[in-house]
């Protein structure tokens, strides 16, 4: 990301553990309720869809949009924080 947010810098900064999906950039109150009335309550759960979707930015963030209700922004922030995530530490 071209500039990051403190949220970002927390969530980069050490393995996914027990963090909950709120915790995942682009995830705020309500997109984060959603996931979790779906299952995706921790960050881990969320990082195995998107690990499910082969790495691909384009069909994980469709499927938030469609699947979840996140805005495009929302989408594209929460990919692009699973993809670097994934970068850094596998």
């Amino acid at each position: 990301m071209s500039t990051t947010t403190k949220k970002f810098r927390e969530f980069m900064a050490e393995p996914l553990g027990d963090k909950g999906i709120r915790d995942v950039p682009g995830i705020g109150e309500v997109l984060g309720t959603k996931l979790a009335d779906a299952g995706y309550e921790k960050a881990y759960v969320l990082f195995g869809k998107f690990l499910l979707s082969n790495k691909d930015p384009e069909s994980f963030q469709d499927w938030l949009q469609t699947q979840c209700g996140a805005n495009s922004h929302q989408a594209k922030t929460t990919t692009q924080a699973l993809s670097d995530w994934a970068e850094a530490f596998i």
